[in-house]
């Protein structure tokens, strides 16, 4: 099922981070992810599909990373990761990041689809599970949550 479209409106607790992210699943089962985060730091901030669209305590009621086949955190390339492991986003001098992504892990339909998950960006890089931290084999040791939307289906007109 090709041409799938959903949307994730990114807000932060402090209103400073925001953004909006489009998502569209191509007939081949790759998921692109573009779009705009502002407000960020300058430089890698993690960023991951978190397993709930729950925001009723902002950023931090979306659960863990989206880990439907139970595996360690990982990098993007990595065949151990999580479906939800992203990487990171690198926000440049002026605190926007560029959002293009392209991902076979996170599709908007079937038994593993992101729609009514969450979106996460995290304030610090996220380490790909390859840090010394304690965090680094769960959340890539990535830091706080910074901002956050629900991804949503979006009218293909």
């Amino acid at each position: 099922m090709g041409g799938l479209k959903a949307v994730a409106v990114i807000t932060g607790s402090d209103n400073s981070v925001k953004g909006s992210l489009h998502f569209l699943q191509e007939s081949n089962g790759v998921t692109q992810v573009r779009g705009k985060i502002s407000g960020l730091k300058p430089g890698p901030h993690g960023f991951h599909i978190h397993a709930l669209g729950d925001t009723t305590n902002g950023c931090n009621s979306t659960g863990p990373h989206f880990n439907p086949l139970n595996k360690e955190h990982g990098a993007p390339w990595d065949d151990t990761r999580h479906a939800g492991d992203l990487g990171n986003v690198i926000a440049g001098q002026d605190g926007v990041a560029e959002v293009s992504i392209d991902d076979k892990n996170i599709p908007l339909s079937g038994q593993y689809s992101i729609l009514g998950r969450a979106v996460v960006v995290h304030a610090d890089p996220d380490d790909l599970g390859r840090g010394n931290h304690q965090l680094s084999k769960t959340t890539g040791n990535a830091g706080a949550r910074i901002g956050c939307g629900v991804i949503g289906l979006q009218s293909s007109v």
